[in-house]
């Protein structure tokens, strides 16, 4: 008879949004499936070896088998990953910052998890996203995130008006993120594209020390002055009926 081989379990673990005290956003149960976990997926290695050390001290860094998921992985390499799963190891989706798998390149190896018939655990943590549309004041109950807007400025100005649009005709917040580097100048195309009755929500360095959160009205916005230069951000809108 051909002996029964158990699968293991794929967690997701979030992690933290910045350089910070994991115990302040994070629950035991990360720390507890640390222990056990000691195959993981991570972006970057370096960032996933630190995070858990800062979580773990005592788990012994030789003992971590880690596999690289980014944009530069090939799909074939997908199935190679969860081998380990397959023969009933458990594996830890760790995500950059936050959650894995939700913005993140994690949600290919979840899929696949669910398509091998393997069991997905996902854990407690920040996610800048939901945390964003809790402090922002606009519709928790209708919204989209929408990943990253155009570079050309046409096509983002044109972007910016149809998700504006959207917002009115669906009363649903709109949600989009900026690479760092170029926070300030879309704070530019905000304020000279959207409509001055629109609302507009910056939510910024969520969960550290220096955390920024606000919602204003676009013509109330030209009135201040704010620094987003290279500080993750995300950006909600939503016009008003």
């Amino acid at each position: 008879m051909k002996p029964i081989t158990f699968l293991g379990k794929l967690y997701l673990i979030p992690t933290t949004l910045g350089e910070m005290n994991p115990e302040d956003v994070l629950p035991q149960t990360i720390k507890r499936s640390i222990d056990f976990i000691d195959h993981y997926i991570v972006e970057n290695e370096k960032t996933a070896r630190r995070f858990i050390k800062s979580v773990h001290p005592e788990k012994k860094q030789p003992s971590l088998h880690i596999s690289v998921l980014n944009k530069h992985t090939e799909t074939h390499e997908h199935q190679e990953f969860i081998k380990p799963l397959l023969s009933g190891q458990n594996i830890g989706l760790m995500s950059e910052a936050g959650c894995p798998g939700v913005a993140d390149p994690g949600a290919v190896i979840v899929k696949l998890a669910h398509e091998k018939g393997i069991q997905v655990v996902p854990l407690v943590g920040p996610s800048s996203i939901l945390l964003a549309v809790m402090a922002s004041g606009m519709n928790g109950q209708s919204f989209a995130f929408n990943g990253y807007l155009p570079i050309d400025k046409g096509e983002k100005k044109s972007a910016l008006k149809n998700f504006e649009k959207l917002s009115f005709e669906k009363n649903q917040s709109q949600l989009f993120i900026e690479t760092p580097y170029r926070n300030n100048k879309l704070m530019e195309d905000l304020l000279s594209t959207l409509q001055p009755n629109t609302n507009l929500c910056i939510a910024c360095d969520i969960t550290l020390p220096t955390e920024y959160i606000k919602t204003l009205a676009v013509k109330d916005w030209k009135k201040q002055k704010v620094d987003l230069h290279n500080r993750p951000c995300i950006f909600i809108i939503h016009k008003n009926y």
